[in-house]
């Protein structure tokens, strides 16, 4: 966990190096590839995707490409798919990084440094153990060279150079085209389409030296098959069609194929009296071994949280508004100086806070850890005087239930979209203060209760309740995983609960109204939620985690 905390940070600095450098506020990353708002930002270029290696190059690389190219003429000017793509996207970016400025030296020298990383990665990994890697390769360090001026990489130079010289007579005249043209991102796409239409040829003829065709080539056995993986972005439409509508109402694709068995309700209808309160002596003694300050807690909720607000007025001041019921002690006191009055403000922390719990099987081990953080939470937010709610989520049976039995009884039709008994559990409403919902938020430790889930659904959900509350809404969701319902995959396909989870954030994301942040309990959610923040549990939940959970709250504002 403290490696991916580490490659978070990581991520965290390397988006703000970008927004600097390329002065565009909205960009992030989202499980590890770069975004502008909710839309991925089409980077190819194999040696920016900075896994697993330092990301300052790689940011530096990505932020110059923003500044340099013009994406719709860019979209416009290069091939459809395969090799002579990869080639074009390639050359695009060695355009990009030639115009690093002179007065950004450490920028230089962070792509230089970027680029041999990638390129003795690419040839210790054999992959320019075949004829056509080790083409690929040549091309790419010769280009590379030719466009910025700089020399190849000096390790692989006496391994490149019998290729250079085979190559050098067909592709001599487009090379000195791209130095020529660097500057001229039109001018420079003639040659590039080019260069990279005759590499493409060569990498699938015969004289490449492997048999096989292109197909084969671009076979999930070729050194280039990672990297002719182009994720482009996705349309509009179905970002036009969810800011047209409610958020939350059923998605475009998403259906329920029956709502009959679907139930809300209070964790107190679930679980016996006797069993809860035996919960809550659980709760409290590992909340005691945690021993976590609250009113620390509360004191540093209060500072991301609360609002200053008026409270009234104080008198007798030497500087501020005139006080104009003090204006006769000027006569019988023309020395008098206290005839001021300010305004005096106290913090006020106007919010509903929710905190959305996964109750799905795999969150069973977490739950003693989710339930101490989720009741430290709620008593800090009531020290505040902030209103906060505590909900879960899960299934009313297992792989499906009654709903898929109707489902089978109709004959199976195709695509029934969500198949199975939802159950949406309330451990604490808005309106009951901590010390009355101690013993029902002590239900987390129901063991039975944690099955399965849609993720997408239950986010709306509590979103909706919290809207409602007409004040500042933040939603936490806790969760270990992606959304799963095995009778839902099986019949919709494995993705079709994840497009629905991402459909909703993002909708919510760009509305506003609701402040949603994903918490990773030991996986890292950002995939899903562009705010989030990877826990740590297994070490104890402690005062690091909700000082880690402030923190996410102030970056996001910042933002």
């Amino acid at each position: 966990m403290r490696a991916e905390r580490e490659r978070r940070r990581a991520e965290e600095l390397c988006a703000a190096a970008v927004r600097a450098l390329a002065g565009e506020p909205g960009l992030h990353f989202r499980g590890g590839r770069l975004h502008d708002g909710r839309r991925p930002v089409p980077l190819h270029a194999p040696h920016l995707r900075p896994a697993g290696e330092p990301w300052r190059g790689a940011g530096d690389g990505m932020a110059l490409h923003l500044l340099h190219t013009d994406r719709d003429l860019h979209r416009g000017l290069r091939p459809e798919s395969g090799v002579e793509r990869l080639l074009f996207e390639l050359l695009e970016q060695f355009r990009a990084e030639a115009q690093v400025p002179a007065t950004w030296p450490g920028a230089r020298r962070n792509l230089r440094e970027r680029f041999e990383r990638w390129s003795l990665a690419y040839h210790h990994d054999g992959h320019a153990d075949t004829a056509r890697g080790l083409l690929f390769y040549t091309v790419a360090q010769v280009c590379r060279a030719r466009i910025t001026g700089e020399p190849v990489v000096a390790e692989t130079e006496d391994l490149i150079e019998p290729t250079r010289a085979a190559i050098a007579p067909s592709l001599g005249a487009d090379l000195a085209g791209l130095r020529r043209t660097r500057r001229d991102q039109a001018a420079f796409a003639r040659h590039a389409r080019s260069l990279a239409a005759e590499v493409a040829a060569l990498l699938t003829s015969d004289d490449a030296g492997d048999s096989g065709d292109a197909a084969a080539e671009e076979g999930r056995d070729s050194p280039l098959a990672l990297l002719l993986d182009f994720d482009d972005e996705p349309g509009d439409g179905g970002a036009v069609a969810l800011r047209e509508r409610a958020v939350g109402d059923e998605q475009p694709g998403y259906r329920v194929f029956t709502t009959a068995y679907d139930r809300e309700a209070g964790i107190a209808s679930l679980v016996r009296p006797a069993a809860l309160a035996g919960y809550r002596e659980r709760l409290d003694r590992e909340v005691e071994r945690q021993g976590v300050n609250v009113a620390r807690l509360a004191r540093e909720l209060e500072a991301v949280l609360a609002e200053p607000a008026r409270d009234g007025w104080d008198g007798a001041q030497e500087e501020g508004l005139i006080d104009g019921r003090a204006l006769a002690r000027l006569i019988s006191s023309p020395e008098e100086r206290r005839l001021f009055r300010v305004e005096r403000t106290r913090p006020v922390a106007d919010v509903h806070v929710t905190f959305l719990i996964d109750c799905s099987g795999s969150m069973k081990q977490h739950a003693e850890r989710v339930a101490v953080l989720v009741d430290l939470f709620a008593r800090a937010l009531d020290l505040l005087g902030a209103r906060s709610e505590i909900l879960g989520f899960t299934t009313g049976a297992w792989h499906g239930g009654r709903a898929r039995r109707d489902w089978l009884r109709a004959g199976s039709p195709p695509v029934p979209g969500r198949l199975n008994e939802r159950l949406h559990v309330v451990f604490k409403d808005a309106e009951t203060p901590w010390r009355r919902a101690r013993p029902d938020i002590a239900g987390l430790l129901k063991a039975d209760l944690f099955r399965e889930g849609a993720d997408g659904e239950a986010v709306a959900w509590a979103a909706a309740r919290a809207r409602d509350a007409g004040r500042r809404a933040l939603l936490f969701v806790l969760s270990d995983g992606s959304p799963m319902d095995g009778a839902t995959a099986l019949a919709n396909g494995e993705r079709y609960l994840d497009d629905h989870l991402r459909e909703v954030v993002s909708a919510f994301e760009q509305e506003g109204a609701v402040e949603v942040y994903g918490l990773g309990v030991g996986l890292d959610l950002s995939p899903y939620y562009r705010h989030c923040l990877a826990l740590d549990t297994g070490e104890g939940t402690g005062h690091r985690v909700f000082r880690e959970i402030v923190g996410l709250i102030a970056a996001s504002r910042r933002q």
